[in-house]
């Protein structure tokens, strides 16, 4: 199974368009990712990241309820560990 987590583009390096990176904030947490597959995406937008790759850009409703999915998948997860 795959999974693309969404973040939220803080800043962007596109010096070189074939190595376009960006800084990605996961809920707090800042991770370079590699943008050149979404050379349309820009700081603000929110995009999902596969393996350090950013791999297509999303609204920010989508986000937020992916994002709210995987909380309750955390707070699930805790439960059964008690």
């Amino acid at each position: 199974m795959c999974l693309a987590v969404p973040g939220k583009i803080e800043s962007i390096d596109d010096a070189d368009p074939v190595f376009r990176s960006g800084k990605v904030n996961f809920g707090g947490i800042l991770k370079e990712v590699n943008l050149a597959y979404v050379p349309e995406a820009n700081i603000g937008d929110y995009v999902l990241v596969h393996v350090g790759f950013a791999i297509s850009t999303i609204d920010e409703a989508q986000a937020q309820e992916t994002l709210s999915y995987l909380e309750e998948m955390d707070r699930l997860a805790g439960m059964e560990n008690r």
